[in-house]
């Protein structure tokens, strides 16, 4: 399981805590703005409860610890990301914590998404690239940022979920690929930015080449010790700045061959 470090204020306040995050599976289920009625609960009611509980969610846990992008901010009060979690999660879909949602895995808390989005500076003619898909929650939220979205998942089953669950949710310009994300997806790049939800012991060579001059990209890194590190492609080379103490499951498969 990932688990992260996070400031409850802002990158200036002291870390404290840890949350999960992980590339994992979810329960298939309603389409876009709709919920599972319960018993005296009507699909309407169910609605305008949810899209209360967004709205709480990003006043209190994202612009209240200092995200600013007012982008990210509505479509992070947009995405149901009840969706994305099994039904017996849904009541915790929108709390200030991770969400178990099956096979040992979380969905992160809606910070953590809300952050790294905004470290990357997603523009609409932006091209990203995501390795780990996971439960599709961070691909739709760049979705609605971005020009289009490339994500790869190594584990099949949530690939294909993820895939299903997001064509659900109405997404046309994610593009997916089943396997492993250390080689990133060389006949699509470069990307404007990238983005890795899960730890190398350093980044992979393929990535760094497909990323822009100019580009950004956001990545937990280390083994026993990881920071979240924001790159930077220049004419000069690459610029690296460590954000936060994080500690990320490691990135499966070619990765862990690297020293």
């Amino acid at each position: 399981m990932q688990k992260m470090t996070h400031p409850p204020l802002g990158l200036s306040s002291i870390l404290h805590g840890l949350i999960y995050m992980v590339s994992v599976p979810f329960l298939l289920g309603l389409p876009c703005g709709a919920h599972a009625q319960t018993s005296g609960v009507s699909k309407v009611d169910a609605s305008v409860q949810r899209q209360a509980e967004r709205t709480r969610m990003v006043d209190s846990q994202l612009a209240s610890r200092g995200i600013k992008d007012p982008r990210i901010l509505a479509v992070m009060k947009k995405i149901p990301r009840h969706a994305f979690i099994p039904p017996a999660g849904h009541r915790l879909a929108y709390r200030d914590h991770p969400v178990r949602i099956g096979h040992d895995q979380t969905i992160s808390q809606p910070y953590i998404v809300g952050f790294m989005t905004e470290v990357l500076s997603p523009d609409e003619a932006h091209r990203v690239l995501e390795i780990g898909t996971g439960s599709g929650y961070q691909a739709a939220v760049l979705a609605e940022l971005v020009k289009e979205v490339y994500t790869i998942e190594i584990v099949p089953p949530l690939a294909v979920r993820a895939r299903k669950r997001l064509d659900q949710l109405g997404y046309k310009n994610i593009r997916y690929r089943i396997g492993d994300g250390y080689q990133g997806w060389p006949d699509a790049g470069p990307f404007d930015r990238i983005i890795l939800t899960a730890a190398p012991p350093k980044i992979p060579a393929p990535l760094l080449a497909q990323l822009k001059l100019g580009g950004v990209m956001i990545a937990p890194i280390g083994r026993a010790a990881q920071a979240l590190v924001k790159i930077t492609r220049t004419k000069a080379g690459y610029t690296r700045e460590s954000i936060l103490p994080v500690r990320f499951v490691p990135m499966t498969g070619r990765a862990q061959k690297d020293d």
